[in-house]
Parts: C-alpha cells; sequence; structure tokens
C-alpha cells in the first residue's frame, strides 16, 4: 500500500525533488515463469523514480505484509523492517538502505532512521506484586482469607479473559510453534542455561526438548483451542490493591491456548514451596489444589490437562534457569524437573502429581 503523504515524505528527505513515478514490483516479474516462479513475497514493494534537481533517482518502497510465516503480528513486521534497515548495510554489493519509519494512521510518513531503542510508556498500577503473597506464605505465615480471595479473583480473571476466538488455525498454531521454538520459549530458554547447571546437565535439558518438540504435532492443529491470553501470567506480573488484580506485560500476541496462563502461574506455588516444603501441606499447596479446582469450576476445559505438559514444561524450564532463579537450590531443581519429566511422560498434568514432591 501506498501511503497518500509518501510524496511529502520524499520531498522532506530530498528538498525540491519530485516524484515522477510508483511502478509496483511483483515477486516474480515472468523472467523465470515454470515451475520455479514465485507468487507470494513478503511485502508489495514498489519501484520510485525521482527528480532531484535533475538527477534521476531510483529507490524502492517496502511495507511487510502480514502471513502466516511468522509476520501475522504488526511487532514481528516491525522488527523485520528495522532489522534490514541494521543488516543491508553490514552485506557487501547490497541494495543500500536509505531510510526507515512508520506510516501513521493519517498516512504520515515517521522517520525512524536516527532512533536507537524503542520504548513504551504505560500507566503505573499501584499495589504489590503476588510474588510477595508467595513469599510471605513460603516463609512460613499462615495462609488467611485474603490469600483466597485473591486466588479466587485471578481465577475469575482469566475465565472472563479466556474467550474463545474463532478461526484461529494460523493463530494457534503460531502460538504452539512460539512456544517450542521462540527465544523466549523452550528452545532459547535451553539455550539460555549456563553450562554445567547442577540439576540441569545438558543431556537432561535435551531430553525434555525433544519430548515437547514431539508434543508440538499432537497441538498444532487444535485451533479451536485459541483463546485471548495474558502471555506471561506469573506474579511477578500481577498487582493486587486489595483484592483487585492489575496485570503488568501482557505477550505473545495476547492470544494461545489458555493452558498457557494457567500452568505459568500455577508453576510458582511449587517453586515457592520446593525449597519450603513445610509450607506446602496448608499453606502453598493449598492454593495450588484451589486454583485447578477454581479454574475447572470458572471455565469447564475437558482437554486442558491433556494439552498442560509442554506449557507446564517450558515454564518449569524457566524457572529452574539460575539466569531467573539463581537461588533456587539443586534440590528444588532436581524436583522441578522431576515432575516436569513425569508430567511430559504420562502425557496429561495431573496436579495430584505435585503432592509426591512434599510427602
Amino acid at each position: 500500500m501506498i501511503p497518500p503523504k509518501l510524496r511529502d515524505h520524499i520531498a522532506r528527505l530530498f528538498p525540491g525533488a519530485r516524484l515522477l513515478e510508483i511502478k509496483p514490483l511483483a515477486p516474480d516479474s515472468g523472467a523465470t515463469a515454470g515451475s520455479t516462479s514465485k507468487v507470494a513475497g513478503y511485502g508489495e514493494p514498489a519501484r520510485l523514480v525521482i527528480d532531484d534537481s535533475g538527477r534521476r533517482r531510483e529507490l524502492v518502497w517496502r511495507v511487510a505484509g502480514p502471513n502466516e510465516f511468522g509476520h501475522d503480528r504488526r511487532s514481528d513486521r516491525a522488527a523485520e523492517t528495522l532489522l534490514a534497515y541494521d543488516d543491508f548495510i553490514k552485506v557487501p554489493s547490497h541494495v543500500a538502505p536509505f531510510d526507515v519509519g512508520a506510516v501513521r494512521a493519517d498516512g504520515e510518513l515517521v522517520s525512524l532512521r536516527d532512533a536507537g531503542e524503542l520504548y513504551l510508556l504505560t500507566t503505573y498500577a499501584p499495589g504489590t506484586v503476588y510474588a510477595e503473597d508467595l513469599r510471605r506464605l513460603a516463609a512460613g505465615e499462615p495462609i488467611v482469607d485474603r490469600d483466597l480471595e485473591r486466588l479466587d479473583a485471578l481465577a475469575g480473571y482469566l475465565a472472563d479473559l479466556h474467550v474463545p476466538i474463532a478461526d484461529g488455525h494460523q493463530r494457534y498454531r503460531r502460538a504452539i510453534r512460539d512456544l517450542i521454538g521462540h527465544g523466549e520459549g523452550i528452545y532459547g530458554i535451553i539455550d539460555g542455561y549456563p553450562d554445567d547447571v547442577s540439576g540441569a546437565p545438558a543431556s537432561r535439558l535435551r531430553a525434555i526438548e525433544e519430548r515437547c518438540a514431539a508434543s508440538r504435532w499432537r497441538l498444532r492443529d487444535r485451533g479451536e483451542r485459541l483463546a485471548r491470553t495474558h502471555g506471561d501470567f506469573h506474579p511477578f506480573n500481577i498487582v493486587f490493591d486489595r483484592t483487585t488484580p492489575t496485570l503488568l506485560d501482557a505477550s505473545r500476541g495476547a492470544c494461545g491456548d489458555p493452558a498457557d496462563d494457567l500452568t505459568a502461574l500455577a508453576i510458582n506455588f511449587v517453586l515457592f514451596a520446593i525449597d519450603a516444603r513445610d509450607t506446602w501441606a496448608e499453606g502453598l499447596g493449598v492454593l495450588w489444589r484451589r486454583w485447578w479446582a477454581r479454574c475447572a469450576e470458572l471455565r469447564p476445559d475437558p482437554d486442558l490437562l491433556a494439552v498442560a505438559p509442554p506449557f507446564f514444561a517450558w515454564r518449569a524450564l524457566v524457572v529452574c534457569n539460575p539466569r531467573f532463579y539463581p537461588k533456587l537450590s539443586t534440590a528444588g531443581r532436581e524436583a522441578l524437573l522431576g515432575l516436569t519429566e513425569h508430567i511430559l511422560d504420562a502425557g496429561h498434568l495431573d496436579p495430584v502429581a505435585a503432592e509426591a514432591l512434599f510427602e
């Protein structure tokens, strides 16, 4: 799409210049017509012909288009465009990048070629992060009514959030692909482990990774499960003001499998108790058991526990990575990874399985 104010932007880049011609460039002009013809690309480029005070300039206008090859989100296309601007200059005999920017809603072009990192400005959420509640219980303080009220509020929040999304086949595939192969997913988290982590040798991580990769083919065509999600529903992204939660840092396109959000929080009840095991039976274990019961009650999902294993594995790999939780004991890491292996081997997440860690 050619924005209506492209001519104005060209005039700013080249004062006094005139835009003479805009000609679309197809992925394949026909020179290689036949079995090797290319009929799809990652955008719709156009050749611009400019008269710059008698000097003829030719440029190519590019805007990445959405498709299922990892470009379905605007952030994907922004990343691709910024990376192209950074990379083109590094490659010998490559076309040179001239400008990079964004198209505003009114068609005006905003240049980013002199920009550095992007920024995000949000509102502020007063209160305390939910992790503080779990720390209090892990320190041996008794569970109180407010703990149960807050847990119920979170279960209710997800029940309202997890609205099914129709026609979700490709977006669900993307969510499962990101779960396994994204830099913040299972492959990336495993690659981020330091060498020789006690309780998590490379052979063990590889075996967990292989189990998770195999599960992709079991889940990738479950597009009917696509729902609105938070995408990073852990206790450091939840702020409570009394019993009302405010969420931080939604991610991954805000859609995926509800199992993502449920396991992201649930793993923390186990994590906070694993090195304080006496706090499980009457404290964090109460929340673990109540979490699964309340979620099932508020939004029944008969397939949830069957699809949950790789999501639980992802979150377990995060909390067992010393780059995120360096104070987790070796025994705690062993126990969490052992629970993960049990769940993956069983092919479903049975909440009762966690109880054996605290017997």
